[in-house]
């Protein structure tokens, strides 16, 4: 607990009026109670600042607030200019600013970000460092797992993760950082020593609304970086130099096709890895693809800009192996080469089946399994299904995690970018376990099935409800059946 008067001084709000306790800070109305300090947040769906009387009635005597509202009697309320840039600072001081004692890193992108933060955490890793990941997939404190529910959690349970980071030893920490979490402060009062942007293209216009939006949000992390920090930007992107804009950092940057501070060149693209030139010295790893060039090249400018020693860097990223779900693939019992991957965006499904175009043969056919998140960005979704039909030989339409919506509307959606004159078939199949029995019916020896969409998700969201579901469990026992 921590006296009323403290945390306010955090705020630069002078309070002398006794000494009360605070037992926690709240922002959600329904945990409010006595002991509480309710941070009155305006949200997208739901305004913090319409529950006071709730939060009153249920023996909250003080709360933040940013806009002038009726106060319940017997509640004292505080006014500040941002109440999430308030909630932020007071996670910040509740748990004693952690990010300060660590050497805490961001990765931000609409591709990438989840790749680049857990390569990093597993080479400093291996590099005999305890390490931290934030991530999309798990946070991790060393070896111990911590479930994941958001990109970036909410600034208390992000603070609380790096404190326990922190007590635990953690020297680094590499973080995922969403468009989202910058948008509502979520990172605010955070003290990075460094940001990775990885790409920006078409994503998450359901919460923006316009692209210029979603760059802004993403701008937003290295405009907010101090001098001490640096800035790392991919130059092949070609919003990669608007980052660096107004950023007080350390300005670099790495690329495949452009001058760079890190410049990467492949020299071998095979199922068995890349084989990469970084500036001058060669390394083999087990990471395939040009997308995974670019997720390689920001890991090794994360570790040159953090002084390890290039060879010693080398040597341990020869050794990474690739993340979950983000081109996963298995031969199966009958020669099939089956592609699971998180693929969820026109721009990384792009990537993907690029990827597989120069491993395949004249005479293997491509069948490319894809859906769309409901709830989400719709204005994706037609192209989606025209980039797997331009891409595959086949093409299964099938339901992703159709949250509240409707799956057969979410379908026909995609259906309108599929081109009614091209050679390339496409089904409907709603049921997602049913197309990929499908597939495993249709691919023939030594043929490629690309899964894409859920890559590591173990669960599929339906009205509200998130039933067991794993698109590579699936995909191993129907395509290693007996035919």
């Amino acid at each position: 607990m921590i006296q009323l008067n403290k945390l306010l001084s955090a705020l630069n709000i002078p309070f002398s009026e006794g000494v009360s306790e605070i037992h926690r800070v709240v922002f959600d109305s329904r945990l409010a109670n006595e002991n509480t300090l309710f941070v009155a947040i305006e949200g997208v769906s739901v305004d913090g600042h319409s529950f006071l009387q709730q939060v009153a009635d249920q023996g909250c005597q003080y709360a933040i607030i940013q806009r002038s509202v009726d106060v319940p009697g017997g509640m004292r309320c505080f006014q500040v200019p941002d109440t999430r840039k308030a909630l932020a600072e007071l996670a910040c001081f509740w748990y004693d600013n952690p990010s300060k004692e660590l050497t805490l890193v961001g990765i931000t992108g609409t591709n990438g970000k989840t790749t680049t933060a857990t390569l990093l955490f597993n080479l400093f890793t291996q590099l005999g460092y305890k390490t931290g990941l934030i991530s999309t997939v798990v946070n991790k404190i060393g070896e111990e797992q911590v479930p994941a529910t958001h990109t970036t959690p909410d600034p208390f349970a992000l603070n609380e993760l790096l404190r326990n980071m922190v007590d635990s030893g953690c020297a680094y920490c590499f973080m995922e950082v969403s468009s989202h979490a910058v948008h509502q402060q979520r990172i605010h009062g955070l003290e990075f020593c460094g940001g990775v942007f990885t790409n920006i293209t078409h994503d998450h216009l359901d919460y923006h609304q316009t692209f210029a939006e979603y760059i802004k949000a993403k701008k937003g992390f290295f405009d907010s970086l101090p001098p001490t920090a640096f800035a790392l930007t991919n130059r092949d992107d070609k919003n990669g130099e608007v980052m660096l804009q107004n950023t007080l950092a350390d300005k670099r940057t790495y690329a495949l096709n452009s001058m760079a501070d890190f410049k990467g060149l492949i020299l071998e693209n095979e199922l068995s890895g890349l084989v990469m030139r970084l500036n001058t010295l060669e390394v083999h790893t087990r990471l395939i693809g040009a997308f995974n060039a670019y997720n390689l090249l920001a890991v090794y400018g994360v570790g040159m800009l953090l002084k390890v020693p290039s060879l010693e860097l080398l040597t341990a990223m020869s050794t990474l192996e690739p993340v979950e779900g983000r081109f996963q693939f298995f031969k199966s019992a009958h020669g099939v080469t089956v592609v699971v991957d998180y693929a969820h965006t026109p721009d990384a499904l792009e990537n993907v089946l690029k990827t597989i175009g120069v491993f395949r043969k004249a005479t293997q056919k491509v069948i490319t399994i894809i859906g769309c998140g409901g709830d989400r960005d719709k204005a994706k979704r037609p192209e989606m299904a025209a980039i797997a039909q331009k891409l595959s030989s086949q093409v299964l339409l099938t339901s992703d995690n159709p949250r509240s919506e409707n799956p057969s509307e979410i379908l026909k959606e995609m259906q309108a970018g599929v081109d009614s004159s091209s050679s390339t078939p496409v089904l409907l199949i709603e049921d997602r376990a049913q197309a990929i029995q499908t597939a495993s019916l249709l691919a023939g020896s030594t043929d490629i099935v690309l899964i894409a969409g859920k890559g590591h998700e173990k669960y599929q969201e339906i009205m509200g409800v998130k039933y067991p579901f794993d698109d590579f469990e699936l995909a191993s026992q129907f395509f290693n059946k007996n035919r």
